[in-house]
């Protein structure tokens, strides 16, 4: 009787572990499936670019007479020349001798050289590179008082305040008007304030062939009883109050009772709102004491 006891007792002892095992495990909560990307899932489509910038960059460089340009077709270094267009507006290239490049975009170009060399049975699916290596036809003048004066090359289109940019921005001498002068000769004056904050209208493009000069500014003259005495530039609606404090202001042997204002070599009556102009002379007097 005990040895059944005892076996009933290791049975019980045996369902009981299987129970407390099985259980917990039932009742755990699955985990969620892995859901992986499909390798051939669409990326995130980038924004679009605006519709005036995707203009400007299909339009492209238009090529002329002195350009340097370099063209070659990958993974052939049979066919990697570097050539400048010459008067005639044409280029010389391996295999295809004169083509014209002159007036063609380097897009135009591009393509142009592509099925030339097809077509003649040079390539059977070339892929043509061209690069400009050195613009000459096509730029913009500046002179005058800019960082760094000179020939800015066009290969986009560019507003006015990106060329001031390109030239080294005015110089702390120079006027508040920049002039831009049309290759057809028209004239528009353009304030450096208006075309850095303004909007398209006060910023307009320029044109292969404009001009941009930048004047010296106007400068007046101020001596005698004042902390820096010396040239300075006129602001626009300077008045002699404004000068003096320019200057340094009045000494302490200054006498605001006794500043002369010298135009065009005669003494001037002045008061202290009068408005400034070229090379304007102001002298301060010694008070006594």
């Amino acid at each position: 009787m005990i040895r059944n006891v005892s076996r009933s007792f290791a049975l019980m002892s045996a369902l009981l572990a299987l129970i407390v095992g099985v259980v917990p495990a039932a009742a755990q909560t699955p985990a969620p499936p892995v859901v992986r990307a499909s390798p051939t899932a669409a990326a995130p489509a980038a924004p679009a670019a605006p519709a005036a910038a995707t203009s400007a960059v299909s339009d492209g460089y238009v090529l002329g007479a002195g350009d340097v340009i370099e063209v070659n077709v990958l993974g052939r270094e049979e066919f990697h020349p570097r050539v400048q267009i010459q008067v005639d507006g044409t280029v010389q290239l391996p295999y295809l001798h004169s083509v014209k490049a002159a007036d063609l975009t380097v897009i135009q170009f591009r393509e142009q050289v592509n099925k030339m060399l097809r077509d003649g049975g040079f390539y059977t699916d070339p892929v043509v590179n061209v690069a400009v290596v050195s613009y000459a036809s096509r730029y913009v003048t500046v002179l005058g008082e800019f960082g760094t004066p000179g020939l800015v090359p066009v290969d986009r289109l560019y507003r006015v305040s990106e060329i001031l940019a390109r030239a080294g921005g005015a110089r702390a001498s120079a006027a508040d008007d920049i002039l831009l002068r049309r290759a057809d000769g028209k004239e528009f004056r353009l304030p450096v304030t208006e075309v850095a904050r303004g909007g398209a209208a006060e910023d307009p493009y320029v044109q292969p062939g404009d001009k941009l000069f930048l004047a010296a500014a106007p400068i007046f003259y101020v001596y005698g009883q004042v902390g820096a005495p010396g040239a300075y530039k006129v602001e626009r609606g300077m008045t002699i109050r404004m000068a003096l404090a320019r200057s340094g202001g009045l000494t302490q042997r200054g006498s605001a009772g006794k500043i002369s204002v010298y135009r065009n070599g005669q003494k001037v009556k002045a008061t202290m709102d009068m408005p400034l102009t070229e090379n304007d002379t102001i002298f301060v007097g010694e008070r006594f004491f």
